[in-house]
């Protein structure tokens, strides 16, 4: 291709270089060998639509002039391409819109083979050709009921096949919309010259001029793949980490950007979306969109409150900016809304931008107060967000909105996009370094936290004459929110069991445990009384935040007679029959809490069972509870503890699971005196 362009461009020098162009005043004089020439210099110019101006014998003798030769020196205000004609706004007919015809006569001599004529590729906004009164083609779609406008692209046309040269009159029919005067300066008609020449020649220009065009979009393209990586990026960070919701809507951002960007590309090479439904999905709906977008990012990047006030005061401004800009464009504009309404209009679409822009800067400020460093770094990104969103104002100023260097397009949009993508890649490589450093402490307290709960958790249990006990632990994580504690008492044969379960998870729930258990040790050699143990334990967890647990403590005689207090917890399990047992409060809830004494006696043989809720909350892959049911079944097999807790882990665990057995064996055996 690159080959391919080189030679086009041999050949269409010398094409150009023989050619002979003279001016008269009623019409130019035209030598054409294997030649084009650029039809610049003074063409005939009226405002208004009159298809009797196509006519070659039509006299335009009264009409104005309007020179279609580049200015030295000029350029395109928007774009910043060189080699730009001022629109006819600027040229004595300001604010007009609507039709408007250019008229020159041209004698062509030494016609050897067919002809073309190729048109500018900048002009506003749509048009037609007639030569000798015969139309040739046209860009844009003119019907009845009015006028569809493109994009505007590189085209060229041919002139009829009987013609080779002499006389030749080219009209050429214009059309502007209402609006093109707001969003861009210097409009108006056409913006460099027709030329005319051999049709092979003319092929070679239209070639460089796509070529042109493709440089152009190179930025675009570039700015495409950095959105489509950016939402990967995003959206693959929201899947692992869902409670950061920074990630989606920066995903989300980077959706409506690549919208957006998939509407200017499908303008820059084919006429699929015509002017009036582009401008509207770009300036009415993506664009006040994406703003929108962007407080609502840097808002949940700096974890601020008040999120449900500001959620109603973007999309309150988004909703209204976006009214209010389609008022300003077509169909609405020029029809529904008359022309003189622009004089509010504009005013409110531009103080309405500015309050989203204030929005922005606001939230900024706020992530300054919260976090300096991370605010400081955002602010570039943020400022150039803000920058990218006043290219029309910066129209108005006659400052390029796009640039071009070594013949590649960058519009300011798309270079502020990917400097505040990098900025945003900054901050999140700044954020998973820190993330990476707390989790690795957390990990770290985690390890000391399963340390000291391995040591509170008992391993061996006690052996108590007349009873055998088991037991099994499996927490849910790394540390758990069980606990139990088997407590003898050698001065009269009885044990002191408690069992119960925390509030949570994790680290708090660990340290919680690690209260818990050092209190009851601690009671238990005063008190070994279970009501007095679990009005104590109440008494150390009343005022401590998110502090609760249940909680089961009984004492058994050498002789099976058994007392137990229950705080709320799951009642126990003899011989496989859930035991009847009033409710109580947990643990930790309120003072004075009244805790129920249930007292009964253990025969040889009676086995006891007890257990938190992490069996009866086992969940499976269908979200079917383990539920009382099936663990009422399970009692009633007379498994072991290991084969309770495996039969709940295996259904689906969610929560820790511990269960442990009393089974009385018979008499106890009396040490001799």
């Amino acid at each position: 291709m690159r080959g391919f362009r080189f030679l086009t461009f041999t050949v269409v020098l010398s094409l150009i270089l023989p050619c002979v162009a003279r001016t008269a005043q009623a019409q130019r004089q035209v030598t054409l060998g294997n030649s084009t020439a650029v039809l610049g210099g003074l063409w005939k110019f009226h405002t208004g639509d009159n298809m009797a101006w196509a006519q070659p014998g039509f006299n335009d003798a009264a009409w104005g002039t309007m020179d279609l030769t580049p200015p030295k020196g000029s350029y395109d205000p928007t774009l910043g391409t060189s080699g730009f004609v001022p629109g006819w706004t600027t040229r004595g007919y300001k604010g007009y819109h609507g039709y408007a015809w250019y008229r020159l006569r041209v004698n062509i001599e030494n016609g050897q083979s067919a002809l073309a004529l190729k048109m500018p590729d900048n002009f506003d906004d749509a048009y037609q050709i007639y030569v000798n009164g015969q139309m040739i083609g046209e860009f844009g779609r003119f019907t009845a009921g009015g006028v569809t406008a493109y994009n505007a692209l590189p085209r060229a046309f041919p002139l009829p096949a009987n013609f080779r040269g002499g006389p030749v009159t080219i009209a050429i029919r214009m059309w502007m919309s209402a609006f093109t005067p707001l969003v861009d300066p210097d409009v108006g008609g056409l913006h460099g010259p027709p030329v005319l020449g051999q049709s092979a020649a003319i092929a070679a220009l239209l070639q460089l001029d796509w070529d042109a065009n493709d440089r152009s979009t190179y930025g675009h393209f570039f700015e495409f793949a950095i959105l489509l990586l950016a939402l990967l990026v995003t959206l693959g960070l929201f899947w692992l980490d869902r409670k950061e919701p920074a990630y989606l809507w920066l995903g989300i951002t980077c959706a409506v950007m690549l919208a957006n960007l998939v509407t200017v590309l499908s303008a820059d090479f084919i006429p699929l979306i015509n002017g009036n439904l582009g401008f509207v999905l770009e300036d009415a709906v993506l664009t006040p969109l994406t703003v929108g977008l962007w407080v609502l990012f840097w808002a949940y990047w700096f974890r601020l409150g008040g999120m449900a006030r500001l959620h109603r005061a973007v999309w309150g401004l988004v909703v209204a900016l976006a009214v209010a800009t389609a008022m300003l464009r077509a169909p609405l504009y020029g029809t529904v809304v008359p022309v003189h309404a622009v004089v509010w209009l504009s005013p409110l679409t531009l103080a309405l931008k500015l309050l989203l822009g204030i929005l922005l800067i606001w939230v900024t400020v706020r992530g300054i107060r919260k976090d300096k460093a991370e605010g400081w770094l955002a602010l570039p990104a943020i400022l150039l967000v803000i920058l990218s969103q006043y290219q029309e104002q910066l129209a108005v100023l006659h400052l390029p909105a796009e640039f071009h260097p070594f013949g590649i397009g960058i519009s300011l949009v798309g270079a502020s996009i990917i400097l505040s993508l990098i900025i945003i890649t900054v901050l999140l490589l700044r954020r998973f370094l820190r993330g990476q450093r707390e989790r690795a402490q957390f990990r770290h307290e985690m390890e000391q936290a399963r340390g000291v709960q391995q040591v509170l958790i008992p391993e061996a249990l006690p052996a108590i004459p007349g009873f055998t006990l088991e037991s099994e632990y499996r927490p849910a994580q790394q540390v758990g929110g069980d606990f139990f504690q088997i407590i003898a008492h050698p001065s009269d044969g009885s044990v002191l069991i408690v069992l119960g379960d925390v509030t949570g998870h994790g680290l708090e729930a660990a340290m919680l445990v690690s209260l818990i258990v050092g209190a009851i040790r601690s009671t238990a050699q005063f008190d070994p009384d279970p009501l007095s143990m679990v009005q104590s334990l109440n008494r150390r967890l009343l005022g401590r935040s998110h502090a609760n647990a249940t909680c089961l403590a009984l004492r058994i005689a050498p002789d099976g007679e058994v007392m137990l207090a229950n705080a709320g917890h799951l009642p126990p399990y003899l011989n496989g029959k859930e035991m009847t047992m009033e409710g109580a409060l947990p643990l930790g809830v309120m003072e004075g809490a009244e805790f129920p004494v249930l007292q009964f006696q253990l025969q040889p043989g009676d086995r006891l069972t007890l257990l938190t809720d992490g069996v009866v909350e086992a969940q499976n892959e269908k979200n079917e509870l383990f539920g009382f049911a099936r663990t009422n079944e399970l009692m009633r097999k007379d498994k072991s503890a290991a084969e309770i807790a495996a039969v709940a882990q295996a259904f689906g665990q969610r929560d820790d699971i511990t269960v442990v057995t009393i089974e009385r064996t018979g008499a106890p055996v009396l040490a001799a005196v």
